[in-house]
């Protein structure tokens, strides 16, 4: 059975799905945020390796494509919380199951790339 890419006006969905939560720390951000409103330092916390810079970078860009909301709270000291917004929260299932994916095929995983590094060598 031959499976025919999908069109939509030219976009394939795929890649516009991959093209909003796509990035190396994306994943990581929405999975801490599916379920709870989290504050910028524990996101930091959360997600060992990211640069200050680049989480700010991340945060902004699924602000901008409407998945996240990021309330400012108008206090000394300035406190900002991050959440899902209503769209956002429709990525829980899709989050749910590569998390179930990744528990399945961890050790698959962690073997095929083991063996990718020693034929590197």
């Amino acid at each position: 059975m031959k499976i025919e890419p999908p069109v939509c006006a030219g976009v394939c969905p795929v890649e516009a799905a991959l093209d909003i939560v796509g990035g190396k720390w994306k994943g990581l951000i929405l999975y801490y945020l599916r379920d709870e409103t989290r504050r910028f330092n524990e996101l930091r916390r959360l997600i060992p390796g990211v640069s200050q810079r680049m989480l700010t970078r991340q945060l902004r860009e699924l602000e901008t494509d409407r998945i996240i909301h990021r309330e400012i709270y108008r206090q000394i000291p300035p406190k900002v919380e991050y959440s899902l917004t209503g769209f956002g929260k429709t990525l829980s299932p899709i989050l749910a199951s590569l998390e179930q994916w990744g528990m399945d095929y961890v050790e698959d995983i962690a073997e095929i790339r083991n063996r990718v590094e020693v034929a590197a060598e």
